[in-house]
């Protein structure tokens, strides 16, 4: 199945129906249908064909949606960008992708060769146009989109996320957490996260449910924007979730009341956040799992046990494995590398065929992560083989921090490692061992960092040690620099 045939259904039989609030505007399904095929229209005038990359740098609104269904009709491949990159990282993905432009508004913060498209001129030409135009015969095995995740050893990869894969992450989410068209559903994730994209807009739209989009999550707004739109169903990551705590309890009940299913993902839920938020609330998060490359692969049920600290169960479809080093099956209780199978898994590595091969054998991935399952099948993740850091529900990979540091005159080694935080479950930190020829401060070596990283990205702080402490074969001894904090 592709995404026009997975959406089909709500387009046809909800057309008058409302399916999006949007800046206190109501947009029926039927006008978000005609406001695809007039972006499709615009986008194929100005040459966009199937297999084209279309990169998108935007903040959530409803022309990323249009942009995004514009792109499916036409088989164009979306390459969403986090709007926090700056040149290091998006001038990495313009280049890599390949992209024939790039989707904004206004000036980006940062240099390049790409076409840059305004959105608000886009959105202009929509209007004016009668949305007739050349659209691709597109199948499902063609790309929907690009997805650029870290790696420890070196630039970004794109994931290739076929239409089929999107439409069957969407079906399986659909079926565990029971969506239907008569659910509320607010939506604060960002639309170039997996999360906010494939989860959110393609479960919504499968459904035909209500939808309020907002541009992004403000804990300040939060409580009032749930009492004011009553939710029956909420997409966070933990750090949401850790804010939501302060929200007064009355008004934590009032909202529970509601609100049937809270889904938390992308990084670890501590599990005394999820007993405070029952506590308040009145309802249980529902933690799953998933990567980039996967998609939906594990989740707690929506009904039975949802078990602190885990994430439950294989979702419908998914295979998994849990293998030690040489590939052999462990027991349950024992800890090994967590792989999948499923229709939900990408189809590879964007230009890479020696890392596709190596991640990718007889139809299974090797995720990264360490886990165990227990007796009764809950899965825990136990950690992972690469040193990733999640902070706030990003993805933080020390080898990209640490070679920049390495590029400043002060810096002779350095490592960067996560701390525990409470809001955003960890945050990154530098170990700075210092040149002789040129001196730096703390403040002086973050500025360097905020001027070229994402902000997550940025260490909270520097530690400027004599050495670091290595292993005989050489490898930094990080767990070591972070205890000694």
């Amino acid at each position: 199945m592709n995404l026009i045939e997975l959406f089909a259904p709500t387009f046809r039989d909800r057309a008058n129906e409302v399916g999006l609030e949007w800046a206190s505007q109501e947009f029926t399904f039927r006008d978000l249908d005609r406001r695809a095929d007039r972006m499709a229209a615009v986008l194929s005038a100005r040459g966009l064909a199937a297999g084209d990359r279309l990169a998108i740098y935007l903040a959530n609104r409803i022309e990323y949606v249009d942009v995004f269904l514009a792109a499916t009709r036409l088989g164009v491949i979306a390459v969403p960008i986090n709007i926090l990159y700056r040149e290091r990282e998006a001038g990495h993905i313009l280049r890599d992708s390949q992209a024939k432009a790039l989707v904004v508004a206004g000036a980006p913060p940062f240099e390049t060769n790409v076409s840059l498209w305004q959105v608000d001129d886009l959105a202009a030409s929509a209007r004016a146009s009668d949305g007739s135009g050349r659209h691709e015969m597109v199948r499902a095995a063609m790309p929907a989109a690009l997805i650029y995740t870290s790696g420890t050893t070196g630039p970004a990869k794109g994931a290739v996320i076929t239409q089929a894969n999107l439409a069957a992450n969407a079906l399986t989410i659909v079926d565990a957490w029971r969506i239907t068209a008569a659910d509320r559903f607010l939506l604060a994730l960002p639309l170039f996260h997996v999360h906010g994209l494939g989860n959110g807009i393609h479960g919504w739209l499968r459904t035909g449910c209500r939808m309020r989009l907002l541009e992004r999550f403000d804990h300040t707004s939060a409580a009032a924007m749930l009492l004011d739109f009553r939710p029956t169903l909420f997409f966070g990551v933990p750090t949401m979730y850790v804010r939501l705590l302060e929200i007064d309890a009355a008004s934590a009940r009032e909202i529970g009341r509601t609100l049937r299913l809270a889904v938390s993902g992308s990084a670890p839920l501590p599990p005394q956040v999820l007993e405070e938020f029952e506590r308040l609330y009145g309802q249980r998060i529902l933690e799953r799992y998933g990567m980039t490359e996967t998609l939906m692969t594990l989740g707690n049920p929506y009904d039975g046990e949802r078990r602190a600290g885990t994430v439950g169960f294989p979702l419908l479809g998914v295979e998994t494995r849990i293998v030690a080093d040489d590939g052999q099956d462990v027991p349950a209780g024992a800890v090994g590398e967590l792989m999948v199978k499923a229709p939900t898994l990408c189809a590879g590595y964007w230009n890479q065929p020696e890392l596709t091969a190596r991640a990718f054998v007889d139809g299974w991935f090797h995720t990264g992560d360490l886990a165990m399952r227990t007796e009764d099948g809950y899965y825990t993740l136990c950690g992972r083989r690469s040193d990733l850091i999640i902070s706030g529900g990003f993805n933080v990979y020390p080898r990209e921090v640490e070679e920049l540091l390495g590029e400043h005159p002060a810096v002779a080694e350095v490592a960067v490692a996560g701390m525990a935080d409470r809001v955003r479950g960890e945050v990154p930190v530098g170990f700075v061992v210092r040149t002789e020829q040129v001196d730096a401060s703390e403040a002086d070596l973050i500025e360097f960092c905020r001027s070229r990283l994402a902000s997550f990205k940025v260490p909270r702080a520097i530690h400027f040690v004599e050495r670091l402490p290595r292993t005989a074969l050489g490898k930094v001894l990080k767990a070591a620099l972070v205890k000694g904090l």
